[in-house]
């Protein structure tokens, strides 16, 4: 595990969450994280054109790992990006407990936090405004909001992310809301970068003039997914869609199942880590694994 960091070579947080993101997985070997696994796969998608990384994100099963684990996670990702800018994930719902955890991943160089609602405890709008305000008070780099309701219980209208917007270090949205609408006014706006959350509205997101996505299934064929990403930013919608056309039957089966269980499949059978999820997180099913093996492409990253 590194003990020394690179610092992200971007100073221009407006335009740094902006392309394709990679929100990686955590290999594990015989239960504990595979570290050499880890930083070889954020090496590899480094050199593939990729944006930026997500360190301990829901992909990376970080809801299974105690903070010390997290740490570990982020220091091989941030050793191995090769200068690419990485964003740290968190979540809880102990507010107090959230700030000191922002304060502790201050000493590393991160370009931003990727920050939910609180889970489970489903406070209205004004906790939810006054929830990423006090973290974003507390941060000293910009938050992304990661909009994802499915998950936390709670739902971030659309007025409320607007109010956010106002808030200096409050500056991007990776957004899963479900909304087509809200997606619509949040790029409208214009002052949050919006990053498709959701693989299979990625096109969609971008299209309307999102600045990226932060993408799992974009593990596996990398480089198609940033000549999507870039097509779509050129506004080259024919040339985007037959290559979105391509990826299509990947992106949803790697959704089959819940995350990363596909995923993780597919990488393993190309030898970058093995076929292994922390509990209650069970790997991809042998039906999945012969839909898979059918898919074109499965054969090559």
């Amino acid at each position: 595990m590194p003990s020394s960091f690179s610092q992200p070579a971007n100073a221009a947080i407006d335009t740094v969450f902006s392309g394709l993101w990679i929100p990686l997985v955590t290999p594990f070997r015989d239960g504990a994280i595979a570290h050499p696994a880890l930083a070889a796969l954020t090496a590899k998608l480094a050199q593939q054109g990729v944006s930026g990384f997500v360190a301990c994100g829901s992909t990376g099963e970080a809801a299974a790992l105690d903070k010390s684990e997290q740490r570990a996670v982020l220091e091989t990702v941030l050793g191995a990006a090769q200068g690419l800018p990485v964003v740290m994930g968190l979540s809880g719902y102990h507010l107090g407990q959230t700030v000191e955890w922002v304060q502790t991943l201050a000493r590393y160089p991160l370009a931003g936090l990727l920050v939910p609602a609180p889970h489970y405890i489903r406070p209205g709008q004004d906790g939810l405004l006054h929830w990423f305000r006090t973290l974003a008070d507390a941060s000293q780099v910009p938050l992304v909001i990661y909009d994802i309701p499915y998950r936390t219980g709670a739902t971030l209208t659309t007025e409320t992310l607007l109010a956010l917007a106002g808030h200096p270090r409050i500056r991007a949205i990776k957004d899963c809301g479900g909304s087509p609408a809200k997606t619509q006014a949040l790029i409208a706006d214009g002052r949050l970068a919006v990053l498709a959350g959701e693989d299979a509205q990625m096109f969609t997101t971008l299209a309307l003039g999102g600045t990226g996505a932060i993408a799992a299934s974009a593990h596996w064929q990398a480089p198609q997914f940033v000549e999507l990403v870039a097509l779509l930013r050129r506004g080259q919608l024919a040339e985007a869609r037959h290559v979105w056309q391509a990826l299509l039957p990947w992106v949803e089966m790697c959704f089959a199942e819940p995350n990363p269980a596909p995923l993780k499949a597919v990488l393993a059978k190309a030898g970058w880590m093995r076929n292994e999820l922390r509990a209650p997180m069970m790997p991809a099913s042998e039906a999945l694994l012969q839909r898979l093996q059918a898919l074109p492409g499965f054969s090559r990253p």
